[in-house]
């Protein structure tokens, strides 16, 4: 499948059957999260994967949205790491992360595996619950795995703006 194939077919899976994505797709969704591009290369994205029963139970504490997906990513990003503009200090790490995090759903797609960004949650319960130092940013919640047989795009999914609206040409 060509990569807008890919894009056009994809969609935010929020219903997950129960089986667990293998561990090598899984590596291979993480190599996309590492070769996914950063401001001056800085790479400040940090990803935690929740796969235990014990983990998984930690992010059902954190979010309502995870759809019972066997594997949970959070993505953060490290405040000493990042790129800030020079000039009015901008800070690339959720920018970052954002590309990060779609790198990550669009391989999972073509690994046959289902996601869905979720932003719904604390980000300061987050950083309780998993003791992370403050140096680190929660940004996004990915959780992933096999879409249920039932599973479908949202009603939103097709509704896409005219290219004419979205862009113009200088």
């Amino acid at each position: 499948m060509n990569f807008l194939e890919l894009a056009a077919e994809r969609y935010s899976v929020r219903k997950f059957s129960e089986r667990s994505v293998e561990e090598d797709k899984l590596k291979l969704i993480l190599e996309a999260v590492r070769l996914s591009p950063t401001a001056v290369n800085r790479q400040p994205q940090r990803v935690f994967v929740f796969r235990s029963a014990e983990a998984l139970e930690t992010a059902r504490t954190l979010s309502p949205c995870l759809y019972g997906a066997s594997t949970v990513l959070l993505f953060c990003y490290d405040k000493d790491t990042v790129w800030s503009h020079p000039t009015d200090h901008a800070c690339s790490g959720e920018v970052d992360c954002a590309i990060a995090c779609t790198h990550a759903m669009l391989e999972a797609w073509e690994l046959g595996i289902g996601s869905c960004w979720v932003r719904f949650f604390e980000a300061e319960k987050v950083k309780a619950a998993l003791q992370l130092p403050e140096n680190l940013v929660p940004v996004a919640l990915l959780p992933i795995g096999y879409a249920a047989e039932d599973a479908a795009p949202g009603p939103q999914h097709a509704a896409s703006k005219p290219i004419d609206e979205l862009v113009k040409m200088l």
